[in-house]
């Protein structure tokens, strides 16, 4: 019979674990990342490729937040928060942009294959219908068009990087 502290124990993350966790972020270059195991929820959010992670961990009272930092990169501040969904869309300057977000979650992939051209990049003029990017999910690879005219003046999301329902894509100005 497991004990309730055997079970906190098995459900919460160590600090080995949430450092590996950050190298393999920055390896791939995945800017937010959030994970739920047991009782415990775990988001981090990279403030910029030359600086270091900040990691927000949000658990039960009974685990504590770990204090984790990349080999050679500045310690950050941990900090502990109550549970509350991350912002679907990202922050833009201009609100006159056309924002095309996910339809779904997945992995998103600027073209059809490795090593084909991508099959939009920023500064290239787009029709609605156009295909965009492809967000694969269950082994199913979906195309995501566009939904408006226009020039394709921001890209929110790398190439190979994990996507959310409502994520931004892409910035779209519409002619």
């Amino acid at each position: 019979m497991e004990t309730r502290h055997g079970l906190a124990e098995r459900n919460a993350m160590n600090q080995k674990e949430i450092k590996e966790l950050i190298e393999l972020l920055v390896e791939k270059d995945i800017a937010e990342f959030e994970m739920e195991r047991g009782d415990v929820k775990l988001h981090i959010k990279r403030a910029g490729a030359d600086r270091a992670p900040q990691v927000v961990a949000v658990s039960a009272p009974a685990v504590a937040a770990l204090p984790v930092t990349p080999v050679g990169a500045q310690p950050t501040a941990v900090v502990a928060e109550a549970a509350k969904p991350t912002p679907a869309a990202a922050a833009d300057d201009d609100a006159s942009l056309h924002i095309v977000k996910s339809p779904i979650v997945g992995t998103f992939y600027e073209a059809a294959s490795p090593g084909a051209p991508a099959f939009v990049a920023v500064g290239d003029s787009v029709k609605e219908g156009q295909v965009l990017c492809i967000i694969e999910a269950m082994k199913l690879m979906n195309e995501i068009e566009a939904d408006a005219t226009g020039v394709i003046v921001k890209r929110f999301v790398n190439n190979g990087s994990p996507v959310e329902y409502g994520m931004p894509l892409f910035g779209i100005r519409k002619n």
